[in-house]
C-alpha cells in the first residue's frame, strides 16, 4: 500500500500517511485539492487534487474555499537558492577534511622529516632563528600540531554535516553555525579557510533572506 507526504497549513511536512488518512482529512475538510502532497515514489510536490486516486474523495468532500497553496513552489525554490552555497562549503568540509588528515599524518607517520625541514628553514632563513619561535614551530609539529589537526577534522566533518542539512533545509540554527566555523581560521584548515571565508559571508546572505529562512523547518 502506497503512503504520502503533505504540507500542512503551518508549512510543515506530515507522513507518511497512508491513502486511507488522506481520504478522511479530505472528508474532514483539512485537505483541499491545492494541498501539497507526493508519494513515496515521487521527487516533487503537486497539489493533492492530481491525484487520481483521490478524485472521488473531492466529490464527495463539502465544498471549501481555499486559496492556492504556493508552499510547495517557495520549498523548491528557497531549495535552488541554498543549494549552491551548501554544496560550495560541503566542498570546502572535504577539503579541510583532507588537507587535516593529511598533515596529522605526516606529524605522527613522518615526524623527523618535518623537523628537518622546519631545521633547513631556520638555517636559511636569520630571521626565523629566534628561540621563541622556534620552540612555537617545534610545539605547532608536535602534540600541538597534532592535536590542532585532529580539531581542524572534525569541525570539517560537522560543517559537512550541517551543509547537508542545509541542502535540504533543515535546522536554519545548526547551518547558521557551522557557516560561521566554516569562516573561522582557527577551526579549520588554513588553506580551506581562504575559500571558507567568502563562501561564509556569501552562505549568511542567502541563509538571511526571508524567503529562504521561511522555508527552514
Amino acid at each position: 500500500m502506497a503512503n504520502y507526504f503533505i504540507i500542512g497549513g503551518d508549512q510543515k511536512e506530515y507522513g507518511p500517511i497512508t491513502a486511507e488518512d488522506i481520504q478522511q482529512w479530505i472528508a474532514e475538510g483539512r485537505l483541499n485539492a491545492h494541498s501539497s502532497a507526493r508519494s513515496e515514489t515521487d521527487t516533487s510536490w503537486r497539489p493533492l487534487g492530481t491525484f487520481a486516486e483521490f478524485a472521488d474523495a473531492f466529490r464527495t468532500a463539502p465544498p471549501t474555499i481555499a486559496p492556492p497553496d504556493n508552499s510547495a513552489a517557495a520549498h523548491n525554490a528557497a531549495i535552488e537558492a541554498i543549494k549552491i552555497p551548501a554544496i560550495c562549503l560541503k566542498i570546502i568540509a572535504a577539503l579541510g577534511f583532507v588537507l587535516s588528515l593529511w598533515s596529522l599524518f605526516r606529524l605522527v607517520f613522518f615526524q623527523k622529516q618535518v623537523q628537518d625541514e622546519i631545521s633547513r628553514a631556520v638555517s636559511q632563513y636569520p630571521q626565523l632563528q629566534d628561540a621563541g619561535f622556534q620552540k612555537m614551530l617545534m610545539a605547532l609539529d608536535g602534540p600541538v600540531g597534532r592535536a590542532s589537526n585532529a580539531f581542524a577534522m572534525v569541525i570539517s566533518a560537522v560543517i559537512f554535516v550541517g551543509a547537508m542539512r542545509m541542502q535540504k533545509l533543515r535546522s536554519f540554527e545548526f547551518s547558521f553555525v557551522v557557516t560561521i566555523l566554516a569562516m573561522l581560521p582557527c577551526a579549520t584548515n588554513c588553506c580551506a579557510w581562504v575559500f571558507g571565508l567568502p563562501v561564509g559571508i556569501w552562505t549568511l546572505i542567502v541563509l538571511n533572506k526571508k524567503e529562504v529562512k521561511s522555508q527552514f523547518k
